[in-house]
């Protein structure tokens, strides 16, 4: 006779499945993504975010390498606007910071080293945390031309140890004169540069007026930032932080042909503050998505995600 179930049993036991189902997606969640993921634009002590939450946050988002950006010394001075500048504006953690989270959670974490540029051991900080591990100099968010001697003294020492600089370019704040910055990409071909912030993607638009750091609606391509990405091969493209995610939404038709143009030049970053890594606040995720949406082929999706960092830091 076979065995009979009566229905209290049975929804019993249902539940007990469901709640495992449940319980397994939950920590499926937590496990790495079976494709890599590597964000090339983090920090700590993002505005009183801790370590903690920080590695949370990551795992969440399903990034299986990090990159921490540190800020430079604490200095008031013009570079820094007097100090208001200090911790990239973000109270944001220096080179130790960085370098304690990558040492404490090695397989996730590498970490960049940072200095005002204008400081006279400047130098000397860089090659410090370079010859300690160092994978980059970022973030470069000061107030200085992107095209003096204090930005190509950071590009001496980022050529002397073969890492790239990754610069905040912002109009009237940051690495200033946007348009002048073929002369630091002519003058150091062996550095490869990244260009990040408001300046950096309101320039994919041919028609972009520099005051608006958030331009919305439709992109005339040919901007300057397209510009210097289809000239030079040491440039490339952070698509992080708010203004990174709007240059990806706010012309989706425009962003599918810039990803195919410059396929082989774009770096994942999230440079998101938020503590969860998942959901419409997090906009990281977000950005994350925006490249699976509008990514022509599954071969872009992955450059942009994974392969172009893998190779650019030579992972």
């Amino acid at each position: 006779m076979k065995p009979t179930l009566n229905r209290r049993r049975f929804l019993g036991q249902s539940s007990a499945l469901l709640g495992g189902l449940l319980c397994h997606d939950a920590l499926a969640e937590e496990k790495q993504p079976t494709e890599p993921i590597i964000d090339i634009h983090q920090h700590t002590h993002y505005h009183g975010r801790n370590d903690e939450q920080l590695v949370k946050h990551q795992r969440a988002m399903g990034i299986t390498t990090t990159i921490l950006l540190p800020a430079g010394q604490a200095v008031k001075r013009p570079s820094t606007h007097e100090g208001r500048s200090n911790g990239l504006a973000a109270r944001t953690g220096g080179n130790d910071t960085v370098a304690a989270v990558a040492k404490k959670h090695p397989k996730e974490f590498l970490f960049g080293a940072n200095e005002v540029p204008d400081l006279p051991n400047m130098q000397k900080e860089l090659e410090k945390f370079l010859k300690a591990g160092a994978v980059i100099i970022a973030e470069q968010k000061f107030n200085v031309e992107c095209d003096s001697k204090f930005v190509w003294a950071v590009a001496e020492v980022a050529q002397e140890f073969g890492v790239p600089v990754l610069m905040h370019f912002q109009h009237k704040s940051y690495n200033l004169n946007f348009h002048r910055f073929h002369r630091t990409l002519e003058k150091f071909p062996k550095v490869n540069f990244i260009g990040h912030a408001q300046t950096w993607w309101g320039n994919i638009d041919a028609k972009h007026v520099q005051k608006n750091l958030y331009p919305k609606g439709p992109v005339t391509a040919g901007g300057l930032t397209d510009k210097y990405l289809s000239n030079y091969e040491n440039m490339f493209g952070d698509l992080s932080a708010g203004s990174g995610l709007n240059a990806l939404i706010r012309d989706e038709e425009h962003t599918k042909g810039f990803f195919e143009r410059h396929q082989n030049q774009l770096l994942y970053g999230s440079d998101c503050a938020d503590t969860i890594g998942r959901g419409p606040g997090c906009q990281g995720s977000r950005t994350i998505l925006a490249v699976r949406r509008n990514s022509k082929t599954k071969t872009i999706e992955r450059k942009i995600l994974f392969a172009n960092a893998k190779k650019l830091f030579r992972l």
